[in-house]
């Protein structure tokens, strides 16, 4: 089976690959970054950003897509951005019958790395060490692409524990400052205890 992420970007698309067999064994098969210039007018940036997505979709022939879901922030230019483009995403994968998943990066987090607060660097350290790559990718909306990748083709697999672990890391996502130096404490202790409360 082959996975599709996605990191939607106006500036910078981020596309990985992974394939998977089932199980939660991934192998890596490619990883790029699509861009389109920012002074260019914006049906000209999505129409070079969609074209090349429908090269890839055509060439790849992936069995899924995933792709990260739009989330309120205070830069609406850049929500607008991510949510036009993921339409477009959408629109050629159902042209084509490729189904498509969408995933919070607080989810993504939580599946890759075990907690959904985890920082960039954290995401592209478990990723490389995940697909057993020689180098981290880079930039960051490669590794996220993969990771997105990775979290659907472990869905998809049904191992359970990538379900598991985001729904524990988006409740820790909340955490306070004693409970975030509990669990690290228990982490490095080894053993499960009950800690302090909100």
């Amino acid at each position: 089976m082959r996975v599709i992420g996605i990191d939607p970007g106006l500036t910078r698309l981020g596309v990985g690959i992974v394939s998977s067999e089932g199980s939660r064994k991934l192998t890596f098969e490619h990883v790029e970054v699509l861009t389109s210039p920012a002074g260019a007018e914006l049906p000209a940036r999505l129409h070079q950003l969609g074209s090349s997505l429908e090269r890839l979709f055509d060439g790849e022939k992936p069995d899924a897509i995933a792709i990260e879901r739009v989330f309120a922030q205070q830069n609406l230019p850049s929500v607008m951005g991510v949510a036009q483009i993921s339409g477009i995403v959408m629109f050629l994968a159902q042209a084509r019958g490729i189904p498509v998943a969408m995933y919070t990066p607080n989810e993504v987090k939580a599946s890759v790395t075990g907690y959904g607060a985890a920082d960039k660097a954290q995401v592209t350290n478990m990723v490389t060490r995940l697909l057993g790559l020689a180098a981290p990718p880079k930039p960051a909306d490669a590794a996220d692409a993969l990771a997105l990748a990775i979290v659907h083709a472990w869905h998809l697999g049904r191992g359970g524990a990538p379900d598991r672990q985001r729904a524990a890391a988006v409740r820790g996502a909340g955490e306070t400052p004693a409970q975030r130096a509990w669990r690290e404490a228990e982490s490095k202790g080894g053993r499960r205890r009950s800690g302090p409360r909100a």
